[in-house]
């Protein structure tokens, strides 16, 4: 009766151990996992910021074109209509 219950807790351990190495396995491939993911959301963000620059450039020009349309009654020149100033 002794050698079954030395023998059940043997296989109890070996089979903790196992588990316990391949758990670490996967902690190791999670972490990598999250390491590549933060990576591209940096990548992201920093293009999500360049987008932003990019869009408040060309919207400026709009807006002032916008305004010179509205507010002071501008339009597009047609043709040769070009007087240049200094």
């Amino acid at each position: 009766m002794k050698i079954i219950i030395h023998l059940g807790l043997y296989i109890a351990v070996i089979f903790s151990a196992i588990e316990v190495v391949k758990s670490r396995h996967d902690t190791r491939e999670l972490f990598r996992e999250k390491k590549s993911l933060l990576k591209a959301q940096d990548q992201f963000i920093e293009q999500w910021g360049r987008l932003r620059l990019e869009y408040g450039a060309w919207s400026i020009n709009d807006r002032i074109d916008q305004h010179a349309r509205n507010q002071l009654g501008m339009k597009k020149p047609i043709g040769t209509v070009v007087v240049l100033t200094k």
